[in-house]
């Protein structure tokens, strides 16, 4: 029997940008559910790099992703928001002129005015390399992201990718490994310029190896790797130690069950407008990384103003009698009651 949960908004997915919403919506007394499909909330920031520093948060010369995600959850606390995690949503209908219902695979049916899809790109998947017999390893001596950094302490580490994933990581876990390998296959790389001109001294300093090529074979036992093998640009083949694994080879997103709720679509993401960031139905909003426009930048900053505009319009559902009155945190009493802050 399907558990009927009634509520303002629905937001789909707890990543930084369905966070600072359940903020923006707060503060117009919004209540908000949200729904994710991973095990915790933070999205990406929390899932795949939670010691990884961010440096373009507006006023945080440097966080963390875990940081950050704990510092949002802090802000929101005034406005209790309840989540449903490890949940898919696979059913987003109108429910008459002015109401939805969503469902999800747990069997929880919500009615609500509006629906906010911040789910990043989707649900995401990484990459497998092309390399024979490395499923055994996965998860055990090879990781497809860094959770506990910790972990890889005096370990000889075998880094795989040319993209910020890869250098990002080779500059954070070279201090604490053992000996680190970064493999590429070609002597050009795509992430910042900054971060290779950085891999190259620690390389040039003899801190760290740098292979041009690519891994073709594992060795190991028990899902623990001892070596890999790595065919170079000149056709010789290179056997060297490893303890663990990291291939950056990208992400693969999937829209999932989004692509099936009669959304326009354009290249796997959401249009929307930029006055709210609503989609083609009204009422329904898609915010961050999901959506597109013109001009639009995948920033966690941009996702965060997408958020504001989005509960402004988002309110007129909620409260349809109501004028809204714009106000702001630094001299609106009623709103730092809401905050505790008064």
């Amino acid at each position: 029997m399907s558990e009927t949960i009634k509520t303002d908004v629905v937001i789909i997915g707890a990543g930084p940008v369905g966070l600072f919403a359940v903020f923006e919506l707060g503060l117009l007394d919004i209540k908000a559910h949200l729904v994710d499909i991973l095990d915790k909330v933070g999205g990406q920031c929390a899932e795949l790099y939670p010691e990884k520093p961010i440096y373009d948060i507006p006023g945080i010369p440097q966080i963390s992703g875990q940081g950050l995600v704990e510092a949002l959850m802090e802000q929101i606390k005034p406005f209790g928001p309840t989540f449903h995690i490890g949940e898919m949503v696979t059913m987003v209908e109108k429910d008459g002129e002015a109401a939805f219902r969503v469902g999800t695979d747990a069997g929880k049916v919500f009615e609500c005015k509006a629906v906010v899809i911040a789910a990043g790109g989707g649900s995401f998947q990484p990459k497998r390399p092309p390399i024979n017999g490395i499923e055994p390893y996965e998860e055990k001596s090879v990781h497809y992201a860094v959770r506990k950094m910790d972990h890889f302490r005096d370990k000889k580490i075998l880094i795989v990718g040319g993209g910020d994933s890869a250098l990002d990581w080779t500059l954070n876990l070279q201090p604490i490994a053992k000996r680190l390998t970064l493999v590429h296959r070609r002597d050009e790389f795509r992430g910042a310029p900054d971060s290779v001109n950085k891999m190259r001294a620690l390389v040039a300093s003899g801190d760290m190896d740098l292979k041009i090529g690519q891994v073709t074979d594992l060795e190991g036992a028990d899902g623990q790797l001892h070596a890999a093998s790595i065919k170079e640009k000149d056709g010789s083949t290179n056997r060297i130690e490893v303890d663990a694994m990291l291939p950056f080879f990208g992400l693969t997103m999937k829209l999932g069950p989004v692509a099936e709720w009669g959304l326009d679509l354009e290249n796997n993401l959401i249009p929307v407008d930029t006055a709210a960031f609503e989609t083609s139905v009204p009422g329904l909003f898609a915010i961050g990384d999901i959506n597109t426009y013109p001009g639009k930048l995948k920033l966690i900053l941009s996702g965060f103003h997408e958020g504001a505009l989005m509960a402004q319009k988002a309110y007129h559902y909620v409260y349809p009698e109501k004028k809204l009155v714009f106000q702001y945190t630094t001299s609106s009493t009623n709103l730092q009651k809401k905050l505790g802050v008064a």
